[in-house]
Parts: structure tokens; C-alpha cells; sequence
């Protein structure tokens, strides 16, 4: 692999900051792979991410992780600069804008396929205009009235995830007689909508949505019946890493797991989605996962 950037710190260069060379031609999301899950890197560009802290808020620490995804491996990288756990505060689109641009272009320019996580149009339209690929959008049945024109007119793939609610009401509304097919219909009403504004359907990703208005065992069931998913004809994509069910599932001395001690329930989860025909999982160690996937397309899928 030709070298494109050196980490802070490392080689000749005496700069602190990522150093970025332009390359030949930028990773498209034709150039993804057939033979095996597609694994997308998560970089939450946020000081308040339940997962790492707010290790990757500042700009520079957010290139350089997203570099390091991005040379380990990973086939795209998702860029978000809104806390999306349960009670987060909503975040300004122009404070959005300024914590994601920046990473966006860097990005794109060192060669990654990136995806733009948000849940608003503008800066969808932005991170689109400063190179980024995908839009990966989790507000489910509150997405903003301006996506669907959007996603129809830049013809981008766009991740559709099923939530209910907004980050402070949706555990409230985790309740449902059947989740399985309650989430599966659901989504595919969303999809409609969408398909019904302009968005091709062969453009459209389905997000089960672990987590968003889940409990612990809603997700479970979720994670045992993907079929129920893939079968609806789409992509599927499935994001658990460092989830707190999983956390709660790892509970010892009666205190759950921390984020950073699920990443082995991680990779099993990411591990068995590929082995169930999911399309992609969304992780925050993609170097790992990529291994993983590749020994799940070697077994072939589950009977």
C-alpha cells in the first residue's frame, strides 16, 4: 500500500498534525466489497460520545483516528458530530457543521469512503459537498421533512434506521407486542415514503436500529431474526458495538460492563451479523472486525 499520511508523531514528520497527501482516485462505494460484510468505522467527532469520552472531539484527534481506521482497513468511515445515545443533547447544525467539515474533507482527501451520520438535511448536504459518500441517518420516523428531496436528488446510498421518538423520549417507547414484525414494518413504511419522494429503493440501507427505543431483549430478538430484515430486500446494516445491552449481558460483581470492556461481545455480534447476511456492521474497532468478517465469509452463511 502506497503511504499517504503519517500519524502525529511518527515519520519525518515533525508536524503534530496528521500530514495528508492527495490521492490517485478516492474509494467510491462501487469499489466496496462482494465477497464478505462490509465493516464502517464509527468516529464521533462529539465531546459527550458514550463510547470513548469525547477522545475524538477535537478536529486533529479526529482526522488522525479516522486515518488509522482508514489505513487498518476499514471500508468506510462514519463521521458524526451528534451524540445519538439515549438523553443526548441535540446539537446546532452549524456547531454540527463545525465539528464534522473539517474531518469530512480530510478524509476524503487521504482516499476514505465516508458517510455523513446525521440527522439533518443541511449538514448532509454539506458533508455531500465536501466529498462524503453516504448518508447514514438515525432518526427513523422523525427524519427531517428536506432528507427524502435530498437523498432523491444527490442519488447517495442512505441508511434508514428505525427509531422512534428522539433521544429523550424513545426509551419510552420501547413497547410492542411483536418487535420483530412491529420494527420490519415499520421500516418498511419509512421506506416507502422514501422511495415514494424520489430515493431508488437500490439506493436504500436498512438499520434495525439496536438500541434506538429497544430494550435489552427487543434487540436480541432483533439480532435472531435479521432474516426478517434482509428479506425485505435491501442492504442490511447492523450496529452494536459497545452497546449497553451488551454491557448489561456482561454484568459481573452486579455492575455492568463499560463501554470499552464490551469489545469482544462486539466483535461475536459483528461476526454472527455477517454470518446472517447482513451487508455491513458499524464498529468502533474495524481493524479486528475486518478479520472477523472475512472468517465469517470463509464458513459461508448459517443454515
Amino acid at each position: 500500500m502506497d503511504s499517504l499520511a503519517a500519524a502525529p508523531g511518527t515519520g519525518p514528520a515533525t508536524s503534530p498534525l496528521p500530514v495528508i497527501r492527495p490521492v490517485r482516485s478516492a474509494r467510491t462505494f462501487g469499489d466496496l466489497p462482494t465477497d464478505r460484510a462490509v465493516v464502517m468505522g464509527i468516529l464521533n467527532v462529539t465531546p459527550d460520545s458514550f463510547s470513548d469520552g469525547g477522545r475524538f472531539a477535537g478536529t486533529d484527534d479526529a482526522i488522525g483516528h479516522g486515518l488509522r481506521m482508514h489505513y487498518g482497513g476499514a471500508d468506510i468511515i462514519d463521521v458524526g458530530g451528534e451524540s445519538t445515545r439515549p438523553g443526548a443533547r441535540a446539537v446546532p447544525v452549524e456547531e454540527e457543521l463545525q465539528r464534522v467539515l473539517p474531518v469530512v474533507r480530510a478524509l476524503v482527501k487521504a482516499g476514505a469512503l465516508v458517510s455523513i451520520d446525521t440527522m439533518h438535511a443541511e449538514t448532509a448536504r454539506q458533508a455531500l459537498e465536501a466529498g462524503a459518500s453516504i448518508v447514514n441517518d438515525i432518526s427513523g420516523v422523525e427524519f427531517d421533512p428536506a432528507m427524502p428531496a435530498l437523498v432523491a436528488e444527490r442519488g447517495v446510498p442512505y441508511i434508514l434506521t428505525h427509531r422512534r421518538g428522539s433521544a429523550t423520549t424513545m426509551t419510552s417507547l420501547a413497547e410492542y407486542h411483536d418487535v420483530v414484525a412491529e420494527v420490519t414494518g415499520e421500516l418498511a413504511e419509512l421506506r416507502d415514503r422514501f422511495v415514494a419522494a424520489g430515493v431508488a429503493a437500490e439506493r436504500i440501507i436498512l438499520d434495525p436500529g439496536l438500541g434506538f427505543a429497544k430494550t435489552d431483549e427487543h434487540n436480541w430478538l432483533l439480532l435472531r431474526h435479521l432474516d426478517a430484515f434482509t428479506s425485505l430486500g435491501h442492504r442490511v446494516l447492523v450496529g452494536a458495538s459497545r452497546k449497553r445491552f451488551l454491557g448489561t449481558l456482561l454484568t459481573s460483581a452486579g455492575k455492568a460492563a463499560t463501554p470499552g470492556e464490551r469489545d469482544h461481545a462486539s466483535l461475536a455480534v459483528a461476526t454472527l451479523a455477517a454470518s446472517s447476511g447482513a451487508w455491513g456492521v458499524r464498529v468502533h474497532d474495524p481493524v479486528t472486525t475486518l478479520d472477523a468478517v472475512k472468517v465469517a465469509a470463509a464458513i459461508g452463511p448459517r443454515p
